[in-house]
């Protein structure tokens, strides 16, 4: 199939097709007298791989994150680049506009497709002329992470045909029309036809071409067998710093929307949440349950602990043996038993000793150091589902799972509003972005104005759904109005909802539960305006939108019970539970006000 997506590309009547199959040399490790004729073969195929020249390649090559292909030379191939034939610089795929990249976690960049693209264009780059034709993962073509890997590509490519086929399972992707869409392959990544052509001769107006194509899998084969690259409708694209997406894209929205400040930049110390590796271990109801858990778990011999907590096998970064001894280095104090945020409302007891790869596997404590100290942090997402609607926004003022706020492409970033060491503490707040505020409101602003501002603007309906589109692509950014009488107006009602968000007060409900039984959670499921939990108990008052109600990719009051299912809610439990329905009617309420609010309507100030 992928044969009729190629020009015929030829020189002095010689076509030279290369199937990679292995990025590194082949070691034959003392086989070789009983190999000889394998050998021979690996010998000449590393002779055509690194020396000859090669005009087109093409390939189907494994999409795995969990990359074996580790050697030297194509982590230098990615990292730091090469020469190019006509003499300047290719910078790799960790830097974009001369700059590293600031991926706190790159991992995707080592996938083996990635790889296998980048030697093709090194060696296309060799040749100085020639023709790459594959079939891979699509995330390369709007994932910000693969922003360094686009520049690079439109650098060394005159054209570049890029043929979409969705079908990810990961992004929920579903037809235009809604129907269903599926994978050209059984697989759960989005799958994408590329073909990168060099020429000797050099154009200034290099030419991006896109296509795309959505529906059942036998729709697509039939399409694709009945089209190559000349009967195509492409579109053209014009990629563009910083993000050079090999999508289509809003220009005008896009140059609006760009304009605005970017919310790791207003706090430029953050960091992922927490990642534990055995949640049902380290992470408990009560503090009472935490300190029992880790008392009989930290004295109990490594094959007991795994059997009587069912850790299964070790890991390479979490084992029974190392969370035993990190308990044990601490003393076992309670006072390290801490809240942290384990979902939306859903505030849980946890041990923290902050040292990595010891009880839990990746504690973060270059930014949960700051929260366990009086603060506040927005949690945002940096990237979700292209079908997913844009509500990934939170407030928090202890340590944070990665998973409280579910996306299916990303996990959760903390954004801490003070930083702590031993003078006291200082604001998280970009200085140079505190200099353009103070000097175009000609007032002082204080880093709590600014966080309840962002907070607020981060829960206009108005706000997501004008930017739905790049707020699912990279970390969002945030219109500053001009009018400071509008911001501190915004920054009162984001201080409002922050403290609902966080459960500060005790507010007055007309919500029930009133009927007797055992309060066990069978299941949650909503009828006219009660929410059952088993057959005969029910919380009453409670609307549609309040039920449907989402923060991330949680139904907020549907993930409350369904985490608790099979359990006996206690009385401070279901008080809790109405106390959360109340703070949603009102956090409804809230977002409306907000909408009416003309922040996007006035002038902004904008980001140089």
């Amino acid at each position: 199939m992928l044969k009729r997506w190629f020009y015929e590309f030829k020189e002095n009547d010689r076509n030279q097709v290369y199937l990679a199959n292995t990025l590194e040399p082949f070691e034959t490790h003392g086989l070789m007298p009983f190999l000889r004729e394998i050998t021979q073969e690996s010998m000449t195929a590393n002779e055509l791989k690194m020396k000859k020249k090669i005009l087109v390649i093409t390939s189907n090559p494994p999409y795995r994150g969990m990359s074996v292909n580790k050697g030297q030379w194509i982590q230098d191939l990615l990292k730091k680049g090469y020469k190019k034939g006509d003499g300047s610089q290719d910078d790799g795929y960790y830097k974009v506009d001369g700059k590293d990249l600031g991926e706190k976690n790159p991992k995707w960049l080592q996938d083996d497709y990635v790889k296998f693209i980048r030697f093709a264009q090194w060696k296309i780059d060799s040749a100085g002329e020639g023709i790459i034709g594959f079939i891979t993962n699509s995330s390369y073509l709007d994932n910000p992470t693969f922003r360094g890997m686009r520049q690079s590509l439109l650098n060394t490519f005159n054209k570049i045909y890029i043929l979409n086929l969705h079908g990810s399972s990961l992004k929920r992707e579903k037809a235009p029309d809604g129907s269903k869409d599926e994978n050209v392959f059984n697989i759960r990544p989005g799958v994408a036809i590329a073909l990168f052509i060099k020429t000797k001769q050099e154009f200034s107006d290099k030419k991006v071409y896109y296509a795309e194509i959505f529906g059942q899998r036998e729709i697509k084969f039939y399409w694709l067998d009945r089209h190559n690259i000349l009967n195509v409708e492409w579109k053209p694209l014009k990629p563009e710093s910083p993000n050079y997406l090999l999508v289509p894209e809003n220009s005008s929205m896009r140059d609006e929307y760009f304009k605005h400040w970017k919310v790791n930049e207003i706090f430029p110390v953050n960091n992922i949440g927490i990642v534990t590796s055995r949640d049902d271990l380290t992470i408990k109801w009560t503090p009472d349950e935490v300190w029992q858990s880790i008392s009989d778990f930290a004295n109990l011999d490594v094959e007991s602990a795994r059997a009587k907590y069912n850790l299964g096998k070790d890991s390479l970064e979490w084992k029974v043996s190392t969370a035993q001894e990190d308990l044990k280095k601490t003393g076992l104090r309670r006072e390290l038993i801490v809240p942290i945020l384990y979902r939306p409302f859903d505030i849980r007891y946890t041990y923290y000793t902050g040292h990595s790869r010891g009880f839990m596997c990746r504690p973060r404590s270059d930014i949960m150091s700051h929260m366990m100290q009086k603060n506040l942090a927005l949690l945002v997402m940096r990237q979700v589902s292209l079908d997913e609607d844009y509500t990934h926004f939170f407030v928090s003022e202890s340590i944070v799972d990665n998973r409280a706020m579910l996306s299916s492409k990303g996990i959760i970033q903390i954004l801490p509003l003070y930083l702590y060491d031993r003078s006291g503490k200082k604001p998280n707040i970009s200085q140079s972005f505190l200099k353009e505020l103070k000097k175009n409101y000609n007032k002082d602003v204080t880093a709590e104005d600014i966080f309840y501002y962002v907070y607020a603007i981060s829960n206009s309906n108005t706000y997501r759904n004008k930017y739905s589109h790049f707020l699912r692509q990279d970390f969002p950014r945030i219109p500053f109005t001009k009018d400071y009488s509008i911001f501190k107006s915004l920054s009162e009602i984001g201080a409002t909802l922050a403290n609902l968000h966080l459960m500060k007060e005790k507010l007055d409900s007309s919500t029930k539960f009133d009927i007797q039984g055992s309060n066990i959670i069978e299941f949650a499921k909503l009828e006219g305006e009660k929410v059952f939990i088993n057959k005969n108990q029910y919380f009453d008052g409670i609307k549609e939108n309040e039920w449907f109600f989402h923060i991330g990719g949680y139904q907020v009051l549907e993930k409350w019970l369904k985490s608790r299912k099979n359990r006996e809610l206690r009385s401070e439990e279901i008080e809790q539970f109405i106390q959360i329905i109340e703070i949603i009617k009102r956090t409804i309420v809230l977002m409306e006000r907000l909408d009416h609010t003309p922040f996007l309507t006035t002038p902004i100030i904008a980001q140089e």
